[in-house]
């Protein structure tokens, strides 16, 4: 799952919501002397939907449904096309708007900027310039974020490309999503409920 899930799994716990954010900047053990415990938890929450994520049944059957080559980036692309899903069909899966959430997750990071490293600062003025992850809801932006990815990856890829890949899967990629996004909801409300007081 990409930003948008991970900040959305977190619930309404702001510590849980960075520590979901700062799951992909955040290497190692994270250091209990740099992030308050319930950061560290989030980030423990971000990496515990990762591992459940990637051996769900439902996922691994959208992975098969993309061709080579992009199969081997499956992982990177259904993360970012679930987000899509996520963010195109925000209201039935938050009460607040898309861009309510968007805002107040971008604020979220500049309140603790101190606590970010330099690549989620970095991000966080790219959430900005492209008004993520609200943006995630237009395919357009979705291409150019695979792209992006694309350049920053150290072999060549596929992921400028991937965009049609994806949307020729479209309803096939919902029907995964469907089955899929309420099991991980259930399965992070567990998490928090065993790993928080």
């Amino acid at each position: 799952m990409n930003h948008l899930a991970h900040a959305l799994l977190a619930g309404d716990d702001e510590w849980l919501q960075l520590g979901g954010m700062l799951g992909d900047f955040v290497h190692g053990q994270p250091d209990p002397q740099l992030y308050p415990q319930r950061a560290v938890t989030g980030i423990r929450l971000h990496r515990a939907i990762d591992v459940y994520t990637d051996a769900h049944p439902e996922v691994l059957a959208a992975k098969a449904l993309l061709p080579p080559p992009y199969r081997r980036y499956a992982g990177i692309l259904l993360d970012m096309w679930f987000d899509h899903c996520l963010a195109r069909d925000f209201p039935r899966w938050s009460a607040q708007s898309l861009e309510a959430y968007s805002v107040a997750l971008r604020a979220l990071l500049q309140r603790h900027d101190a606590l970010l490293p330099p690549e989620l600062r970095r991000f966080r003025g790219y959430m900005s310039a492209h008004d993520l992850p609200a943006g995630y809801a237009d395919r357009a932006m979705l291409g150019q974020a695979l792209a992006g990815i694309g350049q920053r990856l150290s072999r060549a890829n596929p992921l400028d490309s991937a965009l049609p890949v994806l949307v020729q899967r479209e309803v096939e990629l919902q029907v995964r999503f469907e089955a899929f996004f309420p099991q991980l909801q259930g399965f992070a409300r567990e998490w928090v409920a065993e790993h928080t007081e």
